[in-house]
């Protein structure tokens, strides 16, 4: 056995003496995932709004929240409106909080749900130049951060890189990334880019500048 003394830094011994620490980030985690229940009836009201242009299977999903410690070490909250995943494929809209980064809002599409909706998706290329949308280009769809090996965005892809992504990729990512420091405002931003993501979901005549 390794009888090595392990020795503390200053700092993580003033850290680890802290017990406010934890206590105040389990209070922060904690309204986090407040927030995203409440998001639940925003996001519920507004795919109902699209009633009759998105498919049953979509609306009839129950919302969840998930959460977890270490996503490159660090917690996360998501909030999955609507969560399909399974054998058939992937549709989900995902609202993700993790912690010292960001939220972000997420469409993701795999199997009978990329076929479906990947033409409505290739025609929205100048709609999502406008909202500065991100597009994943990773082999790995569970990957969630805004490297440059993970995300581009979509305006500096040009239409056939957009195209090529789309069209030979087995899933599709599209994401917005919304700072930490506009807190005050990320709920409405939070709505307004689920708002966008679901109308993806819709029938063309119910996206909007079509």
């Amino acid at each position: 056995m390794n009888k090595t003394k392990i020795r503390l830094s200053r700092k993580e011994k003033e850290l680890a003496g802290n017990k406010e620490l934890i206590l105040t980030k389990n209070k922060i985690l904690n309204k986090i995932t407040l927030q995203l229940e409440t998001l639940t009836d925003k996001h519920h009201q507004i795919l109902r709004s699209f009633s009759g242009k998105i498919s049953d299977d979509i609306l009839s999903i129950n919302p969840k929240i998930s959460k977890g410690e270490n996503y490159n070490g660090l917690p996360w909250r998501v909030l999955d409106h609507p969560g399909i995943f399974n054998k058939e494929g992937i549709c989900a809209i995902r609202t993700l909080f993790w912690w010292g980064n960001f939220f972000s809002v997420t469409l993701q599409l795999s199997g009978v749900y990329k076929e479906k909706y990947e033409s409505s998706i290739l025609t929205s290329y100048s709609l999502l130049q406008k909202k500065k949308i991100f597009c994943c280009i990773n082999t790995d769809q569970w990957q969630h951060h805004f490297k440059k090996d993970n995300y581009i965005l979509v305006n500096k892809m040009g239409k056939k890189g957009f195209e090529e992504v789309i069209r030979k990729k087995d899933f599709i990512k599209l994401a917005k990334k919304i700072q930490l420091k506009k807190w005050d405002s990320i709920t409405k931003k939070i709505t307004e880019y689920f708002c966008f993501l679901a109308a993806m979901l819709a029938t063309d005549d119910q996206l909007p500048n079509r």
